[in-house]
């Protein structure tokens, strides 16, 4: 599949993505700032509970900015040929950015309350978004990074790294089934799921960064590292 030429338009799309990803991810840092966040433990409590405050118009942006920068990279690669618009990646890809809104319009369970249908999607969701997204990555860092073997390995590091946080969480609910105390209790929750969510958006830095290359700078990608 050899790369096209892009358009004005399509050439500003990498840099437009990396903006809003970025500044997505530095709002995101800033709630843990707030005086009127101050009170959410980040080992212990999720990003997601800044969305049960006062600050959840600012959780809703930056889940928003962050998931423009990802449809940004991902069209990146498809406007430039380096995907299919129909791949492994688009569709991992796609996942993680629909799962971004979703949990934008359903709020997490406050359990102060109890549960919810829109405490419920809201999990299912996230877990769907954590997952598709570093396979998006792995499916397509070698065609994406055709001219940087480090770009190339930082990628994949950083998306099996995100797998391996996940993981963590799947041993808690392992160990709670097989009796022990609840998950979200045996492990920093928090903790876990920002490294987990840093490290997801550090991989879709890097891919942009190797976008913003000019497409006719790098090699055409060998066939065999192009997503079906």
């Amino acid at each position: 599949m050899p790369q096209r030429n892009p358009s004005p338009g399509t050439a500003l799309l990498p840099a437009a993505g990396l903006f809003a990803l970025l500044s997505g991810a530095v709002l995101l840092g800033l709630l843990h700032l707030l005086p009127s966040s101050d009170g959410i433990d980040p080992v212990r409590r999720t990003i997601s509970e800044y969305a049960l405050g006062p600050d959840k118009w600012l959780f809703d942006l930056s889940v928003l900015l962050v998931a423009a920068g990802s449809a940004a990279a991902f069209g990146t690669l498809v406007a430039r040929g380096l995907v299919r618009a129909v791949s492994t990646t688009t569709v991992f890809g796609g996942l993680w950015v629909v799962g971004l809104l979703t949990v934008t319009v359903f709020e997490k369970t406050d359990w102060s309350v109890g549960p919810s249908l829109g405490g419920t999607i809201h999990r299912y969701a996230s877990i769907v978004a954590f997952v598709a997204l570093p396979l998006a990555v792995l499916s397509c860092a070698g065609a994406a990074l055709p001219a940087s073997r480090a770009l190339r390995g930082l990628a994949r590091l950083l998306a099996i790294t995100s797998l391996l946080w996940f993981a963590v969480i799947l041993g808690a609910v392992a160990l709670m089934l097989a009796g022990g105390q609840p998950w979200w209790r045996a492990i920093p929750l928090g903790l876990v799921e920002r490294f987990l969510a840093g490290g997801e958006v550090l991989a879709l830095t890097v891919l942009l960064c190797g976008s913003l290359r000019p497409a006719n700078s790098c090699p055409n990608p060998p066939p065999h590292l192009i997503p079906s």
